[in-house]
C-alpha cells in the first residue's frame, strides 16, 4: 500500500512499521480489511455483482445476435432458436439461457474502436475509451464507493487472466491509482488452479510457515493491549472489529468456508458443470452470499476431452491451434458455449432460488466481438477481432428481464442504433449497483467520476 495513502486513525504506515506491529496477526489483512470499509457507508446489505469476462471475445452472430438470413460466408452453421420471451432469439448452443430470457436483457449494439485485446480489455475493466495505464478498474471502484462490511475481502478474482491478450496485471490485480487497499483478492494464477480441477484448496489464507494457530492467538493478545493506544482514531473507532475479521480468515472460520466449494452437493455442482468455468461461478456465488460486494470471473471453459492445454483465451476464436471456431475443441463454440451456457443459467436460477437475483449483478461480456465474415486460416476457420458491434448479457439488481436494447445491422457488423460506449456500459452497471455515476473518486471529491457515461435507463 502506498505510505501517502493509508492512515491509521492519526498513526501512517510508517510509524506502526517502526511500532513493530504489522507483522503480528496478518495486521495487514486487517488494515486492508479496515481501509475498505472506511470509504463507504455503514448500510444494510447493498447490492453486489458478478462480473463475468468472456475473455477473447464471443461471436455476437452466434448467441445473441444471429442473422440466418446473412450470405453464406459471414452467417455461420448455427440455426436460431426461440426463447422464453416472444420475438427474442439466440444461437442454438445456448438452449438453457434461451428458456431463462425473461430474467435477463441483452445489448446488441455495443461499440468501440480498438480491435487489440490487451487495449480493449483495459476499457472494459476501466469503463473508459482512453483509459490511463493506471485507471482503476469498474471492481475497485465499486468496493472504495460500496465496500463490503462481512468478515471476507470486498473484491475477488477468480482465474487471473493468461495468454497473449490479456493486459497489463496492475490494470486489475491492483486499485490503480486508488490504491492496494482496493486490489482484487486473486484466486487461480493457472489454468490449473481453480475449483474444477480434483483436489484445490484456496490457499490465499494459509499462515505464514512456521506460525501456529497458538502463536497467532498469543499475537492477537499482545494486539488487544496495544491496540488502545496506537490504533484509536479520532472517531473512537479502532481497528479492533477489522482485526477480528483477519482473524476469522486466518483461523479457517464460517467466513474463510465461503471459498470451500467442496461443501456444496455433487448434485450443485453438476449442474454448474464439472470445469473451470461452471465451478468458478458456483464459488462465485457462495462468495457473493458470504457478503463479498463484487467478484470477478474469467470464463476460462478448460478443456475438451482429447485437447492439450493451449492457452486460457478461450474465446478469441481465429482457428488457433488448429481449432475451428464452430468445432467442438477448447477454443470452438461446440466446446465453449454449451459450458457457458450450462454455467451461466445455473448461476441465474441458483441465485433465484436463494432469493440472491434481485440484489445481485450478473454481467456477461467480453472485451469485443468477431468479425462476421468467416476467415479461413491455413488450419482451420474462425472470426477475428471486431469491435464495431457486439453484444453483452445484464441480469439481476433490477435489470428488466426480456429486454433487448440497441439493434445492429443486416451482418451484425455496425450498430443501428442506440450505441453503447464503455463509458455508458460501466455508468449503468454503477447505476444497477445503486452508486451514481457521478459519484466522486478522486481525494477532493469531484475532479474524477466514477463514470462519465450515461445511464441506459430503458434496461430498469
Amino acid at each position: 500500500m502506498h505510505e501517502q495513502r493509508l492512515q491509521i486513525g492519526n498513526v501512517s504506515r510508517r510509524r506502526v512499521l517502526q511500532a513493530g506491529t504489522l507483522p503480528l496477526l496478518g495486521l495487514s489483512l486487517s488494515n486492508l480489511l479496515a481501509a475498505k470499509e472506511s470509504n463507504g457507508p455503514k448500510l444494510r446489505r447493498q447490492k453486489s455483482c458478478i462480473f463475468i469476462f468472456q475473455y477473447g471475445g464471443l461471436s455476437q452472430l452466434d448467441s445473441w445476435d444471429p442473422k440466418p438470413n446473412g450470405p453464406s460466408e459471414t452467417r455461420g452453421p448455427y440455426q436460431p432458436i426461440a426463447t422464453a420471451v416472444p420475438g427474442f432469439r439466440v444461437g442454438e448452443l445456448m438452449p438453457k439461457l434461451a428458456e431463462l430470457a425473461n430474467r435477463y436483457a441483452v445489448i446488441r449494439s455495443m461499440s468501440h474502436s480498438v480491435p487489440i485485446h490487451d487495449v480493449a480489455n483495459r476499457m472494459l475493466l476501466a469503463g473508459q475509451s482512453l483509459p490511463a495505464m493506471d485507471a482503476p478498474s469498474f471492481g475497485s471502484i465499486v468496493t472504495k464507493l460500496k465496500p463490503s462490511t462481512a468478515s471476507l475481502p470486498s473484491h475477488v478474482w477468480l482465474q487471473k487472466f493468461g495468454g497473449g491478450a490479456m493486459p497489463p496485471e496492475a490494470t486489475y490485480t491492483t486499485g490503480g491509482w486508488l490504491g492496494m487497499a482496493h486490489a482484487p483478492l486473486v484466486i487461480g494464477m493457472n489454468h490449473d488452479d481453480n475449483p474444477g480441477t480434483a483436489g484445490f484448496r484456496v490457499k490465499a489464507f494459509d499462515a505464514v510457515d512456521g506460525i501456529t494457530s497458538d502463536r497467532l492467538a498469543s499475537r492477537r493478545q499482545l494486539l488487544d493491549q496495544v491496540e488502545p493506544a496506537v490504533f484509536s482514531n479520532p472517531q473512537g473507532d479502532s481497528l479492533s472489529r477489522f482485526r477480528e475479521r483477519a482473524f476469522d480468515l486466518l483461523t479457517g472460520s464460517a467466513s474463510r468456508q465461503a471459498f470451500e466449494v467442496e461443501r456444496e452437493p455433487d448434485s450443485v455442482r453438476e449442474r454448474y458443470g464439472r470445469n473451470p468455468f461452471g465451478q468458478n461461478l458456483l464459488l462465485a456465488r457462495r462468495l457473493i452470499e458470504a457478503g463479498v460486494r463484487l467478484v470477478n470471473v474469467v470464463a476460462w471453459c478448460g478443456l475438451a476431452p482429447g485437447d492439450k492445454f493451449l492457452s486460457l483465451e478461450t474465446w478469441d476464436m481465429h482457428g488457433n491451434g488448429g481449432v475451428d471456431i464452430f468445432g467442438n475443441g477448447w477454443n470452438g463454440l461446440g466446446w465453449a458455449l454449451p459450458v457457458c451456457d450450462t454455467a451461466v443459467s445455473a448461476l441465474l436460477l441458483d441465485l433465484e432460488q436463494r432469493g440472491l437475483l434481485d440484489e445481485t449483478l450478473v454481467v456477461l461480456v467480453g472485451e469485443f466481438g468477431r468479425t462476421p465474415r468467416i476467415s479461413k486460416g491455413a488450419s482451420a476457420i474462425g472470426r477475428d477481432h471486431w469491435p464495431n458491434c457486439y453484444s453483452a448479457m445484464l441480469a439481476g439488481a433490477g435489470i428488466r428481464g426480456g429486454t433487448i436494447f440497441g439493434s445492429s445491422d443486416t451482418q451484425a457488423a455496425y450498430v443501428k442504433d442506440r450505441l453503447v460506449r464503455p463509458e455508458d456500459f460501466a455508468a449503468t452497471l454503477f447505476h444497477a449497483l445503486d452508486i451514481p455515476p457521478e459519484t466522486g473518486i478522486s481525494p477532493d471529491g469531484f475532479t474524477v467520476r466514477a463514470s462519465t457515461g450515461r445511464v441506459i435507463a430503458e434496461l430498469f
